[in-house]
């Protein structure tokens, strides 16, 4: 595909439209009357492509018949695994036009076993019923081990694609009733399930984020982005939502963000974007990493943040770090959301930065009571309020018997509204088990009301309730991470486990340490500190560095850990303590 050497431009010449378009397809064929596009980069930030929104609509068509010359039939499933390139526009947009439903998956994670991803995507691959699997050149020798015996019309490299000769036939007239695609949960023990999302509940949500969310301009708005395209977060709000608002995104490499994070804020300043998202981890990334140059951040209006449990001291680390370079802490938006709901749920109002809520942590876990609290001598916690629900949604917090909790009772979170999926692909009892018939989502999450706004506190599976007391896993892997600074964030896993008839916590904490007397002191510093903080006895497992699971959007997933743990795979360098 031909390339440029200068990316496209801020303006899109187009009079703004917000997402208010019945399909992808529609939105794109309008988008690209204009000159905005996508921008893809290399990990060090030198642009690769830069694809304008007319040319990716031309490209999409053609890739469209040649897919469909593969035989291939409006709503049969095309994996793509997701390389952050124009091969991956140009084919999902291609399935769009097609009438078939892309499934975005995951590339492999640093430091996973490659064994564990070939397994993990044949499952996906399988539970989406996919007919065909693009695989891009970066993992081209997977290719075999991850199709064989599948059954495909096609398992290879988009250029094999590409090749193809078109077939002659009319487009299908897409609808917004139809799939738009599937997006994959990420986070379980067993294989993800697909999230079956309409086109018509995509717009929904797409228009939300850009009119009540973000409230996307007339003028000077520009999205960056280092997110995966096989997560909800990258795919939905900084990839297919810029489009349909006619915006301009430049995009980094998921898979080399890590090693060069600040190439994200280089970008920003380069390019003044004015629209970018992280999960915490991110922003800590670019906290901790030495400056070998300044930015100029003040184009930065709208520093969202999602993905995870938002973590208040590294943000404000953040806003001081970069407070020289121009950045303003007003522009953290925290947001709420998830892909069952396609993506965003609540936004936090723009322009006031981050909104904090400090309550006593014993009253939470002794009565589910969201206690305001700045007693020093008090053992306290601060969550961050993600927002009122947007408009034409609606949000219930719920006791366990399904009655309606008033602010500041923790309660489960029920949610509702056009933006929801159709249901989980092809699996009706699980749909049924968190989608009622009157269109309540359980969101699985737990939290509580505050002045109209979201509060999420954790999830209700991670729970650990010990002697009556309800405790919050991310309390003691936040406490541990903050007190020693030998620790990182997502070092450390906590989880409880059955022991006949008791129950005890465990935490795993990645140990970066070889010297047995080191290891052993930080052993004792972490039994110390969660029985002085949190009143609680945890035994401590020390493992290798990189060993903890993290899910496809960067999130440590204790479930998998606890597993891990049960199975054996861990490497550790004393005896598996006896549970």
């Amino acid at each position: 595909m031909e390339q440029t050497s200068h990316p496209t431009p801020t303006p899109s010449h187009l009079k703004r439209r917000l997402g208010d378009f019945s399909t992808l397809t529609e939105a794109l064929d309008y988008a690209a009357q204009g000159t905005s596009g996508f921008n893809f980069y290399s990990g060090k930030g030198v642009l690769l492509e830069a694809l304008p929104y007319k040319d990716l609509a031309s490209q999409a068509k053609e890739t469209a018949r040649k897919l469909l010359s593969l035989n291939l039939k409006p709503g049969d499933r095309v994996a793509i695994i997701a390389e952050s390139d124009g091969d991956f526009a140009r084919i999902f947009f291609g399935c769009q036009y097609a009438g078939l439903v892309p499934a975005p998956l995951p590339l492999p994670v640093a430091f996973s076993g490659h064994e564990s991803y070939i397994e993990t995507l044949r499952g996906m691959i399988k539970n989406a019923g996919a007919c065909a699997v693009i695989i891009p050149p970066v993992i081209a020798s997977w290719t075999k081990e991850i199709t064989q015996e599948l059954g495909l019309v096609f398992g290879g490299a988009p250029q094999e694609i590409f090749a193809l000769s078109p077939a002659e036939v009319t487009l299908p007239h897409v609808e917004a009733d139809h799939l738009s695609y599937l997006q994959f949960s990420s986070g379980s023990t067993r294989f993800p399930i697909g999230i079956a999302v309409t086109q018509k509940a995509f717009m929904a949500n797409a228009h939300a984020i850009a009119k009540y969310g973000l409230e996307v301009q007339e003028k000077g708005d520009r999205c960056v982005s280092w997110l995966p395209l096989y997560h909800d977060m990258g795919l939905v709000g900084f990839f297919l939502t810029p489009m349909s608002c006619q915006l301009s995104l430049d995009l980094l490499p998921t898979r080399e963000f890590a090693r060069r994070p600040h190439v994200w804020l280089d970008l920003i300043d380069r390019n003044k974007g004015t629209l970018s998202y992280s999960p915490s981890f991110g922003y800590e990334l670019c906290t901790r990493r030495a400056l070998t140059a300044s930015f100029d951040l003040s184009s930065w209006r709208a520093a969202g943040i999602g993905g995870d449990m938002i973590r208040p001291h590294i943000l404000e680390e953040f806003a001081e770090r970069f407070e020289s370079s121009g950045f303003d802490p007003n522009a953290f938006v925290a947001s709420y959301g998830m892909a069952e709901a396609t993506l965003a749920l609540s936004f936090a109002p723009l322009g006031k930065g981050m909104q904090t809520d400090t309550i006593d942590l014993n009253a939470l876990e002794k009565s589910e009571m969201a206690v305001p609290s700045n007693d020093p001598a008090r053992n306290l916690r601060t969550f961050v309020l993600c927002g009122p629900i947007l408009p034409k949604h609606e949000v219930n917090i719920r006791a366990s018997n399904g009655r309606s909790l008033p602010e500041r009772q923790v309660g489960r979170i029920f949610v509702r509204g056009p933006s929801l999926m159709a249901g989980y692909f092809n699996r009706p009892d699980e749909t049924r088990r968190v989608l009622d018939h009157e269109g309540w989502l359980d969101t699985g999450d737990l939290g509580y009301m505050l002045d109209g706004q979201i509060v999420v506190t954790g999830r209700a599976k991670d729970l650990i309730i010990i002697n009556g007391r309800n405790i919050w896993p991310q309390d003691l892997e936040w406490a541990a991470e903050t007190a020693i600074p030998l620790l990182r964030s997502r070092d450390v896993a906590v989880f409880s486990l059955e022991c006949g008839t008791e129950e005890k916590v465990v935490a795993l904490v990645q140990c970066r340490a070889s010297d047995p007397d080191e290891r052993q002191a930080l052993r004792e510093e972490l039994i110390t500190l969660f029985r002085r903080q949190h009143s609680v006895d945890i035994q401590v497992i020390l493992v290798p560095p990189h060993s903890l699971p993290q899910t496809s959007s960067g999130k440590l997933t204790r479930a998998k850990a606890k597993a891990m743990l049960l199975a054996g795979e861990f490497e550790l360098k004393e005896p598996l303590p006896v549970l």
